[in-house]
C-alpha cells in the first residue's frame, strides 16, 4: 500500500496550481493630499440687541437649538418707562386743554347765532381746537415710538440653528447693536485651508475622502474662494451625514491634487518571504520570483491592488494565484 501511494503523492506535489496572468500596464492614479478641515456652520448670524440697556432675561446657552423669531433674551432700558410717563402727562394736559377749547368753541358758535360774537372769533377758537388735536396726535405717535423701543428689547433669533456663542450674562449692560448670541444655521460644512501650490489642481465638484470616527466617507468641494489668505486657498466641502456635535472640530480630509501613472498588481500576487516582497513573473516560458518595493494599497473597480515602485516593468506578465 505504501509503495502504491508514493507515486500519487509525488504527482500531487508536482501538479501546478490554478493561476491567472495579467500584463502590467501603467494606470492613472489620483494624487491625494491630507489636510485638516473644520466643521463650521454655513450661516453664522449674530442675534443683536436693538436697544441699549440691561439684560434682564437670558433663556439660551451654548449648544441650544432655536427657531427663527424665538425670544432668546430681553434687554430693558429704565429710561423708556420715564419717557412714557412724561408723554402720558403731556397727553392728559393736552386733552384737558382740548376739552376747554371745545367748550369755548361751542359757546362761541352759540353766541354767533345770537349775533353777540363775531365769526372771526369762532374761527380762532376752531383753529385752537384743531391745533390741540394735532398736538395730541403727535404726542401719541411719539409715545408709540417709545413703546415700540421697549418692545424691541426682545432679542429674537434671526433663524433656525444652534447657539454657538453667548458673550453676555444676565445683568450685563449692552449697547444697541451689540451681539447677545451667535446662531449657526443653514446646515454645516467642512472648511479647508489648502496650500496655494495646489490651487491650480482644485476644482469645484471634485470628490474628496473624509476620515472621521474610524470610518471613511465622501464629499465634494462646493466652493473655492478666490482670495488666498496666508498662502492658503479656502474651500468649502459638502458632506452628507457630517458629525456636527462639535462645531470647529478638526477632521482629516484627503483631496485630489493631481494625477500620475503607476504600475499596479493584485494584492494576492505579492508573497513575503524573510521580510522581502516577491512577485512571480512569466518570462521566456519560465516563472521567476522578482523582488519588488511596494507602495500604497489602491482600490480600483472594487478590486484591491498594490503599487509597485521598483522591480517590475511595463509589459511584463505577472502570475496571479
Amino acid at each position: 500500500m505504501r509503495f502504491l501511494l508514493l507515486p500519487l503523492l509525488v504527482l500531487l506535489a508536482t501538479a501546478p496550481s490554478r493561476t491567472d496572468t495579467m500584463t502590467l500596464e501603467p494606470r492613472l492614479l489620483t494624487e491625494w493630499k491630507s489636510v485638516y478641515g473644520r466643521v463650521e456652520a454655513k450661516e453664522t448670524v449674530p442675534a443683536r440687541a436693538r436697544i441699549g440697556g440691561v439684560v434682564v432675561e437670558l433663556s439660551v446657552s451654548e449648544g441650544d437649538l432655536v427657531t427663527a423669531g424665538q425670544r432668546i433674551a430681553v434687554v430693558q432700558d429704565d429710561k423708556l418707562a420715564f419717557q412714557i410717563a412724561a408723554f402720558d402727562a403731556q397727553l392728559d394736559a393736552l386733552r384737558a386743554q382740548l376739552s376747554t377749547a371745545e367748550t369755548e368753541l361751542s359757546r362761541g358758535q352759540a353766541l354767533v347765532e345770537r349775533g353777540v360774537a363775531t365769526v372771526q372769533r369762532v374761527d380762532q377758537l376752531r383753529t385752537s381746537v384743531d391745533q390741540l388735536r394735532g398736538q395730541i396726535a403727535s404726542t401719541e405717535a411719539a409715545r408709540d415710538v417709545i413703546i415700540q423701543q421697549g418692545a424691541e428689547g426682545d432679542v429674537l433669533a434671526p433663524g433656525d440653528g444652534r447657539v454657538l456663542d453667548v458673550p453676555v450674562t444676565r445683568g450685563a449692560v449692552v449697547l444697541a447693536g451689540e451681539s447677545v448670541a451667535s446662531i449657526g444655521g443653514g446646515g454645516f460644512f467642512l472648511r479647508l485651508a489648502i496650500p496655494e501650490r495646489h490651487a491650480s489642481s482644485l476644482r469645484e465638484g471634485a470628490d474628496i475622502r473624509i476620515a472621521a470616527s474610524g470610518s471613511e466617507t465622501a464629499g465634494e468641494i462646493a466652493k473655492l474662494y478666490p482670495t488666498i489668505e496666508n498662502g492658503r486657498v479656502v474651500a468649502d466641502v459638502e458632506v452628507e451625514g457630517l458629525d456636527t456635535e462639535f462645531v470647529n472640530a478638526r477632521v482629516l480630509v484627503e483631496l485630489p491634487v493631481g494625477e500620475r501613472m503607476a504600475l499596479l498588481v493584485p494584492q494576492n500576487a505579492v508573497v513575503t518571504r524573510s521580510g522581502i516582497d516577491f512577485v512571480t513573473v512569466l518570462a521566456g516560458g519560465e516563472t521567476k520570483d522578482r523582488a519588488v518595493v511596494l507602495g500604497d494599497a489602491v482600490t480600483l473597480d472594487e478590486a484591491d491592488f498594490i503599487e509597485v515602485l521598483t522591480g517590475l516593468r511595463s509589459g511584463e506578465t505577472v502570475l496571479v494565484p
